[in-house]
């Protein structure tokens, strides 16, 4: 059977979300042949939200989580695409442009369950195309330009959306009657008439959704035969509203949402409620939301809902307006009398909330209405962003137990001096004008069953020398985060609290002893100035501390030494400095068992430079960086045993002789520098100088003497029996005859290694070798030197055995004559004739 729908396009189609929301239902298999007979049965059924984001795609490829769920979305699809898997059970094809449907696209789709095709073109809708879909239980038609309607009943189905389409009236055919597991119903139309709904009246529907664009008519009495818990209305919002839909609203459904209540016309041509009406209303909670009506309007509204059975009355987006000569004195005081009688009785209403107020009534006195809201007898108000300046205190002993008066204008003269406010349990009155915490303190003062209060985004001060604070004992749950409090707030704050908010204020420090606050659990000091983590000292019973995003370079790492009770700290986001300091810090967190909140990620090398960014689990330094002392002994222990490995070679290389010997040469040079007349000069005077042993004195008196200077070409030798001049020190007499002789003839033999004086020698003839950069040594082995024989110090006579060439002393005769004419040649030099020869 098909249905012909003509319409125009919805005026209201901004109301729908972007966002789809489905509910995706997963049912155990059953046999094809029982599904109908026993519906019943249909156990694990597991609903659960999907949230698809739409984005588009180059290519036509789905978004697959996992292999039964396939995302087309925004893919400017104009067909459905011929590649979707078969074991598919959730599809998303919104945000297309696909026009038409057939049963050759999804007759293979015989798993799927959850069909998603908003946002699209299509004009027709013929329910035969899911024939083969059995399993359907989500189908999302809404937004589109669907005119025509052939129906066929799909058993399984849940949840049906067709709203916001063009129908002109309501879309329901028979076939929706079979469809008994039907629980939500997206409509629309232009006009409702009594007989659009006769076909479901008998189904027990969770939530019907109705958007009526450019609505035209409404038959009374229409909506009654609905039988839902849920009621969704979305008015054209440039329409006058009709309101019969309201009153019959409310005697259909509990839940009533109506979006769009606008009425230009005359308060005289208004429609007032029937007196009967209040007998058949069901709403228990009514939220009206986009509402622009005159103040007399609102007033006959409200009651209406007054006297109803309505407890949870929310009231969005709301404008109240009027001309002068409609609200005067005479217009409007009549209704606010029978209002002011009406609220003094006990009625159904418990909550009510006004958010998003706007006044555009150009005269009326505002405290007649604040006393009407003072006045109310229920449990909870809320009035929120009206730029109330103002609220009375109630007369009498108010039943409020909850008043949220955030986003306005109020002052610290609110509630002062209040004594009727004595069951209110939560205050909450952020974002308004209030200065002094000691005001809001005495407010308090009054209101013996507060636990909570919310006093954040305010402009709160307190210095802490003007007055003192006067709290509710029972208060234990304070908000005070992001006003102007500095360090002085701890003298100014409720004994009992155990939640206390001080987050995004101007706290450097948490002074000690100033608040014993013996019940605090709960303390959030984030976005403050602090420098180091708080003690507990004052706070004995504190269970969460939250203290980022402050100035904290090197916390300390006593902390849950001194607040054992802590079970979690959030200490991230500060700009840690990465030192010695902070190590203990993370030794912290490894031993206390996971209570660092946010930890690693939150907690990040600040500075130095090079370490910015660096987790502060891969931060790590030796234990010997770190530690002072174990660094000093550690010095102290290198530095000794350097020296004593100094003092070693010194000792093993006779380090202090050549000292002393240098510094004998060096003063020997000075002193001849300094007496120049004295000694006239170093001009060559011998051959050679004989280094030598007393024990082989013989050898060379008898030998190397008689043969060097007898005979042609005699040597000069300078010897030192003949040549140390008398009065001079033998260093010194050592020193001249070195640099007198044009050689140095060294005589080695064991006696010569045992010789102090042999060791001088060698050691100033050596020095001469590398400071004239001149070959002057003569090295003859008398005797074979055993290695062993050769002391330590004598590492110069080893270097020079192992490096030049020595002559040895034969022990055959034949051999001598070679030996000396050798030792001739090496020693071959003319010497300067002095002026004593040539006189």
């Amino acid at each position: 059977m098909c249905f012909l729908f003509v319409g125009l396009d919805s005026s209201v189609r901004h109301i729908e979300q972007k966002t789809m929301i489905c509910f995706c239902v997963s049912v155990k298999k059953q046999d094809k042949a029982g599904k109908l007979d026993s519906m019943k049965s249909l156990t694990n059924i597991y609903v659960f939200t999907c949230v698809f984001t739409f984005t588009l795609w180059n290519n036509i490829q789905p978004t697959v989580e996992d292999e039964f769920i396939a995302n087309y979305s925004s893919s400017l699809l104009t067909n459905i695409p011929k590649i979707i898997p078969v074991r598919t059970e959730v599809l998303d094809l919104s945000h297309n442009r696909i026009s038409g449907l057939s049963i050759s696209e999804f007759i293979y789709l015989s798993d799927l369950q959850v069909l998603n095709l908003s946002h699209n073109l299509i004009t027709v809708l013929d329910f035969s195309v899911f024939i083969f879909n059995e399993n359907l239980e989500y189908l999302d038609l809404s937004h589109n330009n669907i005119l025509k309607v052939c129906c066929l009943t799909l058993a399984y189905l849940r949840h049906l959306d067709l709203s916001f389409n063009k129908f002109t009236a309501l879309p329901i055919c028979q076939e929706f009657g079979n469809m008994f597991h039907l629980e939500y119903l997206g409509l629309s139309a232009t006009m409702i008439r009594r007989s659009d709904f006769r076909y479901i009246k008998h189904l027990q529907l969770h939530t019907v959704f109705l958007t009526l664009g450019n609505f035209s008519l409404y038959e009374p009495q229409s909506l009654t035969v609905l039988n839902t818990r849920n009621l969704h209305i979305a008015f054209a919002a440039n329409q006058n509203f009709s309101f019969p839909l309201l009153y019959d609203g409310m005697s259909t459904s509990e839940n009533l949402k109506i979006v769009n209540i606008r009425y230009t016309l005359s308060y005289k041509d208004f429609p007032s409620p029937p007196l009967m009406l209040l007998k058949k209303i069901k709403t228990t909670a009514l939220m009206l939301d986009a509402v622009d009506l005159q103040w007399a309007i609102i007033l006959q509204i409200f009651m209406l809902i007054w006297y109803s059975p309505v407890e949870h009355l929310t009231v969005r987006n709301l404008t109240f307006r009027g001309p002068l000569e409609e609200l005067t004195e005479y217009a409007f005081l009549p209704i606010l009398s029978s209002v002011e009688q009406l609220i003094s009785l006990d009625g159904s209403m418990k909550a009510l909330t006004l958010e998003h107020v706007r006044n555009k009534v150009y005269y009326f006195n505002q405290e007649i209405l604040y006393r009407q809201f003072s006045e109310m007898n229920i449990a909870s108000l809320t009035i929120y962003d009206a730029y109330m300046p103002h609220m009375l205190c109630p007369n009498r002993t108010s039943s409020f137990e909850y008043l949220n008066f955030s986003h306005n204008a109020l002052t610290d003269e609110l509630f002062q001096n209040c004594g009727t406010l004595v069951d209110l349990k939560s205050l909450i009155l952020q974002k308004n004008k209030f200065e002094s915490l000691p005001k809001v303190s005495f407010m308090t003062s009054h209101m013996k069953s507060l636990k909570h209060l919310d006093m954040s985004n305010n402009l709160l001060r307190h210095s802490g020398a003007a007055m003192q604070c006067q709290w509710a004992e029972s208060l234990t749950e304070l908000d005070l985060s992001s006003n102007q409090l500095a360090d002085a707030v701890f003298e100014c704050l409720p004994v009992n609290v155990r939640k206390l908010g001080l987050q995004n204020n101007q706290i450097s420090s948490v002074p000690r002893g100033v608040a014993e606050l013996k019940s605090l659990e709960e303390l959030n000091l984030a976005s403050n100035r602090l420098a180091d983590l708080p003690g507990c000292s004052d706070f004995p019973s504190l269970q969460f501390l939250n203290i980022e995003m402050n100035s904290i370079l090197t916390p300390s790492a006593d902390f849950f030494r001194s607040c054992p009770r802590v079970r979690e700290l959030q200490a991230g986001h500060n700009p840690f400095k990465c030192s010695c300091e902070l190590q203990a810090f993370i030794r912290l967190e490894r031993q206390s068992g996971g209570k660092l909140f946010g930890w690693p990620a939150a907690y990040v090398c600040e500075y130095p430079e090079g370490l910015r960014g660096t987790e502060l689990k891969d931060f790590h330094l030796s234990q010997l960086a770190c530690n002072t002392t174990l660094l000093l002994v550690t010095a102290l222990l290198l530095t000794l045993v350097l020296v004593a490995a100094v003092a070693f070679l010194c000792i093993y290389l006779d380090v202090p002789w050549y000292v002393r010997m240098t510094w004998q040469w060096t003063q020997t040079k000075r002193r001849a520098w300094h007496n120049p007349t004295r000694d006239p000069g170093t001009v060559l005077q011998f051959h050679a100088f004989i280094s030598y042993s007393e024990r082989d004195s013989l050898w060379v008196k008898n030998e190397l003497i008689p043969n060097l200077e007898k005979g042609e070409g005699c040597v000069q030798l300078c010897q030192h029996e003949r040549n140390f001049i008398p009065g001079k020190s033998i260093v010194e007499n050592i020193i001249n005859c070195i640099e007198k002789s044009y050689k140095s003839i060294f005589v080695l033999s064991p006696n010569f290694v045992q010789s102090e004086w042999c060791h001088y020698e060698l050691y100033f003839a050596h020095h001469k070798l590398f400071s004239e950069n001149s070959n002057s040594l003569i090295l003859i082995l008398l005797e074979p030197i055993p290695p062993y024989l050769i002391p330590a110090r004598y590492h110069k006579l080893k270097a020079l055995m192992a490096k030049r060439t020595y002559l040895e002393w034969p022990k055959e005769r034949s051999k001598r004559a070679l030996f000396w004419a050798n030792l001739r040649a090496a020693i071959s030099v003319n010497l300067p004739v002095s002026r004593e020869a040539i006189e």
